[in-house]
């Protein structure tokens, strides 16, 4: 797998399920981190990922502890708008794992604030918009990955 995606906490079925359906496009490894906004076998989330979700390689943690004490050796970046560096600037490598927090809020103070190094941006060009819709960050930077990686 050339990228684990990872989504900490997400709370919008059709965003999970848009993105379930890019991690298996991508070759990506999905890996979702309780609690949800929805159940997981939502009708929205599996509209979303149409017939996909089957074919999905994907891991469940029960909180985002767990999944750092499980990945604590894996390479990882943290997207955020409050990033100082962009995300075309990721030194992208097989087995990247790219870490996305909530639709509602991003990423947690304490996670970003422990990984400042390690965390990227989108650029806006716009001051009119805080954030970019989750499933859309996600597609941008995990074809930017797929391009540098080529």
């Amino acid at each position: 797998m050339p990228l684990n995606i990872v989504l900490i906490e997400p709370e919008i079925p059709n965003n999970t399920g848009n993105i379930g359906r890019l991690a298996l496009a991508s070759g990506s490894h999905l890996h979702l981190v309780k609690p949800f906004g929805f159940q997981i076998d939502d009708t929205k989330l599996k509209r979303a990922g149409l017939d996909y979700w089957q074919h999905l390689t994907i891991t469940y943690y029960e909180c985002v502890d767990d999944f750092f004490k499980i990945n604590k050796d894996q390479n990882l970046v943290f997207l955020s708008s409050h990033g100082h560096k962009n995300h075309w600037d990721i030194p992208f490598e097989d087995n990247l794992f790219l870490i996305f927090g909530k639709e509602s809020v991003g990423l947690p103070k304490t996670i970003t604030e422990k990984h400042a190094e390690s965390l990227y941006k989108i650029p806006l060009y716009s001051t009119h918009v805080r954030s970019l819709n989750l499933a859309n960050a996600v597609g941008i930077v995990v074809y930017e990955g797929l391009r540098q990686l080529r």
